[in-house]
Order: C-alpha cells, then sequence, then structure tokens
C-alpha cells in the first residue's frame, strides 16, 4: 500500500466514523433514520418548469410542495443552510433556515452529509443570485448514508474526481447511476426502445409470448451452451442460446404473429460487442418470406429511432446515418467479389481457405465453407458497413434453419442488417421442410465430430413438429443490447447493460 492510499483510506475510515457517530446522535435525538415513506407531490425538472406561475410572494406566502433526492453538496452557515438535492430526474437547491424550520430540526439538519436521501416540504422562490430554490418549511432524513459517494467536482464544462473508471462503474453500477445520472439516460433510452418495439409489433397483430429459457436440448444459434443439472429428473439442462425453435413450434400449433423479448445465453467470450447474457428479440410470420421481413423489419427500425431519439438520424462515434433514408440492399457473394475482386461462389474448400490467408484472414483447419465465408465477411465487409444496409442471400453452409433460395440451391433465403460496422439482426424464409431439416442438422453434427464446438445438435421434437406442417413464415432476431449501442452512441455493450458480466 503507497504512503497516497494509506491516507485515503485513514481519512475514508475516519468519514466512516463519523458518519456512524451520526447516525447514533440523530437515533439518540428519537429521529427513524430508515423511515418507511415519504409523500412526495413533484419531481425537480417540473417544479424548476413550473417555478414562475408558482414561486412564492414577497412575504414568503406560495403554494408548498414536497420534494426528495439525495443531497449532493451542502454549505452551514450560522442560522441558515444551502444544500442542492438531486433526485431521479434533476437538481434544486434549498434554502433551510432555523428560525422557519425550528431550532431542533435546524440541529438535526446540521446531521445530515452529502449523499443522504432527504425529503424537503417549502415554498419556491428566487435567491438574491438568481437561482431557483426550494425555502424549506420541513426537512427530514430519508436515508442516511454510512459510506459517502464520490463527489463529482464540476466548475464549467470541466469535471473533477469524476466516477469515471469503467472496471469500478460496471462492478458498481449503483454508484455510477447515483453519480454520474447522464448515464442513467441511457437506460431510459433502452427502456423505449423496447417499448417501441412492443408497440410496433402489437399494432401489426404479433403476439408476445413466453418459452423456456431451462431446455432439455439447445439449438437455434451456432454457440456453446451454459449447462446445469436438474436434480429432480437427473439429467443436464441447458440456459437457451436462442428461442427460434420454440417459437416455430406456436406456429405449427396456428399461433401467425408471435415475438418474444427474452434473455438469451451464449457459453462464449466478452468483448464490446459480446456479454454471456443478453436481450433478444425474436419474431415470427406465418406465409411471408425473407423479402417482407425485410421490409417491415426496416420500417421498425425506422420507428424505433423515432420513438427513442424523437429523430431518424442516428449519430455513432462521430458518424451519422439516417435510418429515415430506404436501406441499402446487397448480396453476401457481391460484396465478398468486391473486397476480394474474386467470385467466391462454389469455389472448392481449400480454395476458399487460401482466398482466406491471402487477404489475412484468421481461419483454422477445424472451419468448414461457412466458418470461412463469415470470417471473410466479419474481416472484409462488415467494417466498412456505414449506411443502414441488408445484406442478403447467404451461403447455404452458413445457415442451417434457413429456406434454400428459390433461384439457387446454394444459397439461403437470408439476410442480416447493418449500420455504422453493427450487426443489428438475422432473418430467413424459415425452414419448414421437415426431410431437409434433418439433412441440415446431420451436417451439423458431421461438422462438430470435426472438431467444431458451435454446431446445432439434431432436435428430434422440433423435426416432429415439422412433420406436423409449419406454414411458410418469415422470421427474425434483434439484438437489443446492439441496437442500444448504437442508438445511444455507446462504444461497449457493457454501457448499455445493468450489471454485465465481468472477469474476476
Amino acid at each position: 500500500m503507497t504512503e497516497h492510499t494509506h491516507d485515503q483510506h485513514e481519512e475514508l475510515s475516519e468519514l466512516l466514523r463519523l458518519r456512524r457517530e451520526k447516525l447514533d446522535t440523530l437515533r439518540s435525538h428519537g429521529v427513524n433514520p430508515y423511515p418507511y415513506s415519504f409523500e412526495k407531490t413533484i419531481h425537480i425538472p417540473e417544479l424548476l418548469e413550473r417555478f414562475e406561475s408558482v414561486q412564492e410572494s414577497e412575504d414568503h406566502v406560495g403554494p408548498e410542495f414536497a420534494i426528495a433526492g439525495r443531497i449532493v453538496s451542502v454549505r452551514i452557515m450560522g442560522k441558515a443552510a444551502f444544500c442542492h438535492v438531486r433526485d431521479e430526474f434533476g437538481q434544486m437547491q434549498v434554502y433551510v433556515q432555523r428560525d422557519r424550520v425550528g431550532d431542533e430540526a435546524f440541529t438535526l439538519f446540521k446531521l445530515f452529509d452529502i449523499s443522504d436521501w432527504i425529503g424537503v416540504r417549502g415554498t419556491a422562490f428566487l435567491t438574491k443570485t438568481g437561482e431557483k430554490s426550494l425555502r424549506a418549511s420541513e426537512v427530514v432524513i430519508l436515508s442516511k448514508s454510512v459510506k459517502p459517494l464520490p463527489v463529482v467536482k464540476q466548475q464549467g464544462d470541466e469535471v473533477f474526481d469524476a466516477f469515471s473508471d469503467k472496471e469500478s462503474r460496471y462492478r458498481q453500477r449503483y454508484i455510477d447511476l447515483a453519480v454520474n445520472p447522464e448515464n442513467r439516460g441511457i437506460f431510459r433510452t433502452r427502456a423505449k426502445i423496447i417499448s417501441a418495439i412492443r408497440e410496433f409489433l402489437d399494432a401489426r397483430g404479433y403476439l408476445e409470448v413466453e418459452t423456456p429459457a431451462l431446455q432439455p436440448l439447445y439449438g437455434g444459434a451456432l454457440a456453446r451452451p451454459f449447462m446445469t443439472h436438474y436434480n429432480a429428473l437427473d439429467r443436464t439442462f441447458y440456459l437457451r442460446i436462442a428461442d427460434e425453435l420454440y417459437l416455430k413450434r406456436l406456429l405449427v400449433g396456428g399461433f401467425e404473429k408471435v415475438y418474444e423479448i427474452c434473455k438469451d445465453f451464449r457459453n462464449e467470450g466478452m468483448d464490446r460487442f459480446h456479454n454471456p447474457e443478453f436481450t433478444m428479440l425474436e419474431f415470427y410470420q406465418a406465409f411471408a418470406d425473407f423479402e417482407m421481413i425485410m421490409n417491415l423489419s426496416e420500417e421498425m427500425f425506422r420507428h424505433v429511432a423515432m420513438r427513442a431519439l424523437g429523430t431518424t438520424v442516428v449519430t455513432y462515434q462521430g458518424k451519422t446515418v439516417d435510418f429515415g433514408k430506404p436501406f441499402r440492399r446487397a448480396r453476401f457473394f457481391d460484396l465478398l467479389k468486391e473486397a476480394t475482386g474474386r467470385d467466391l461462389l462454389g469455389i472448392s474448400l481449400a480454395e476458399l481457405g487460401e482466398a482466406a490467408k491471402s487477404h489475412d484472414v484468421e481461419i483454422t483447419r477445424e472451419m468448414g465453407e461457412g466458418k470461412i465465408l463469415d470470417e471473410m465477411m466479419k474481416t472484409l465487409v462488415r467494417p466498412k458497413l456505414v449506411e443502414p444496409t441488408f445484406i442478403y442471400d447467404y451461403p447455404l453452409s452458413l445457415s442451417p434453419l434457413a429456406k434454400k433460395h428459390r433461384g439457387d440451391p446454394r444459397l439461403v433465403e437470408r439476410f442480416q442488417p447493418f449500420a455504422l460496422g453493427f450487426e443489428l439482426g438475422n432473418a430467413f424464409s424459415e425452414l419448414n421442410d421437415p426431410l431437409d431439416q434433418r439433412e441440415r442438422f446431420e451436417a451439423q453434427r458431421k461438422l462438430k465430430e470435426a472438431g467444431d464446438e458451435e454446431t446445432q445438435p439434431i432436435d428430434e421434437d422440433f423435426l416432429n413438429a415439422l412433420e406436423y406442417g409449419m406454414p411458410p413464415t418469415g422470421g427474425m432476431g434483434i439484438g437489443i443490447d446492439r441496437l442500444t449501442m448504437l442508438l445511444t452512441d455507446q462504444d461497449s455493450i457493457r454501457e448499455v447493460i445493468l450489471f454485465p458480466h465481468l472477469r474476476s
């Protein structure tokens, strides 16, 4: 421990001791420092907005308001004190006079600290410096904080002592949200995004459903699952990696439009775009194909941006695009040809591997055609996709659950939306031929035997469902976390997940 760290530790210990003493003093005066409730009548921004019409008269008479929040600063000056109180949406100054609140209440107020939650009743007035304030008639403790929050100081546009270390912010999100109120806005926008999605799909006749998170067999995506043991059944279960196969069973059962917003889990690494627990939207529509879903999703992205941001213009890391304009549409192999100068459709696995290596794409011996093509796309094409773009007509080998292309059996009817380098989703004309689906599952099994761990197991119950008949279907999955990153201009998925997973 350095001398500086030791001094900080000593200083904190002294602060904790003093706060505990104040806590005991409050109790000795018969005050419960953790009362049960407080009748708050208004949020601070609303009071500030209505200020001109509600401020008190010259003789201090006016309508009374009750606010509640944390103390973020305090100045005691003899028989009066000023403090700033911050609620969820804003902050304002409170003026506490001994003559107005009484001797005992003022004595107790001097036991309050920065970070304490308080309730204030009083009238609105302007100070001599013109600051909108609340003249307190009553101040009560709502929760005594025995640990001080980090104090963020600001002078003009400069911020000092910010709680800005990312690792600390993610591990102690409660402190981050308390001292960096602008970060709460990220999660309000996230809530608006999810609400807008529901609004959009509900208005078009989709039914929101819930499917199992704990599954006897994983599927619906190419990913490694989390495993757990179900004691009562004495067998292995899996946390879902996708809800696709259960939602398709519902179409077999007669529902025509379904969607689910849920948590999925994939036993994979963590980086700025990946968290092992994440939120997905999946929706499916009977009698639709991938082109109909493409048109629908373009409309939905536009709707969500407008509802969440109030505009279709999105700025991310200094680049701006307009979701209000028609999306670019480009074929998978056309984009790879632009990047490599070569048509890669139909060439041998050996030739494909050489083409990847010649463009510095990292591949392994275990990779099949689909994985190599996917790595080439990730490395050579995706980073350059700025304007909203649909990539479509994917290779069959990369899409075990998509329907073969009606014009070329080497391809499938699949698309993915991209914008500003983000992959935002995945969509198909869904495969509903049970014999074809079994062949795709068998091909996945062979890849697993060859060493590929990110494959789909054969799901006999799902095949059984398909044998009863699933209507022509279009479906799509959209990553809520990545969409939130894009719309809130955040460079890491951890910024848009309240409690992200971290390494020990």
